[in-house]
C-alpha cells in the first residue's frame, strides 16, 4: 500500500528571546490566525528538519539516546526519530502580530517549517 500526501508548510519559526519564539506565518495563510488572541493555548506542528535521513529509517531506538535503557519503538515515544519528523508542542500565545504569533514554550530549533497551528478545543 502506497499513500501519497499533500503537506504544504504554512511558515517558519523564528526564535526570539526569553524561550519566545514568532510563528511567521507566510502570508497566504495569515487569514487563518483570526481569533486566536493572547493568552489562547495553541499546539505547534512543525517539521524537525535538522534530523538526518538516517535517524527517519530507525524504528527502535534507546529512549533519549541513553544505551542502558532498554530499547523501545519510535511511535511509543517523544523521540525526534521518526519516519516523519513532525514535532508537536503545546504553547502559550503572548503576542498576536501582522506577521504570525509568539509563543512561550516551544521547542522546535530556529528555522523549523511549520506544518499546522490547533486551538484548544471550544
Amino acid at each position: 500500500m502506497t499513500l501519497s500526501l499533500d503537506v504544504k508548510g504554512i511558515g517558519v519559526v523564528r526564535e526570539l528571546d526569553q524561550g519566545r519564539s514568532l510563528l511567521q506565518v507566510l502570508p497566504a495563510y495569515r487569514a487563518g490566525l483570526l481569533g486566536l488572541s493572547r493568552g489562547d493555548r495553541v499546539q505547534v506542528l512543525y517539521w524537525m528538519h535538522g534530523l538526518a535521513h538516517s535517524d527517519r529509517r530507525a524504528l527502535q531506538v534507546h529512549p533519549g539516546g541513553e544505551e542502558d535503557r532498554p530499547v523501545r519503538g519510535v511511535f511509543a515515544l517523544r523521540s525526534c526519530t521518526r519516519p516523519n519528523p513532525i514535532g508537536v508542542t503545546e504553547t502559550e500565545i503572548v503576542e498576536v502580530r501582522d506577521a504570525g504569533l509568539v509563543v512561550v514554550g516551544l521547542d522546535a530549533r530556529d528555522g523549523s517549517p511549520l506544518v499546522d497551528i490547533k486551538a484548544e478545543c471550544r
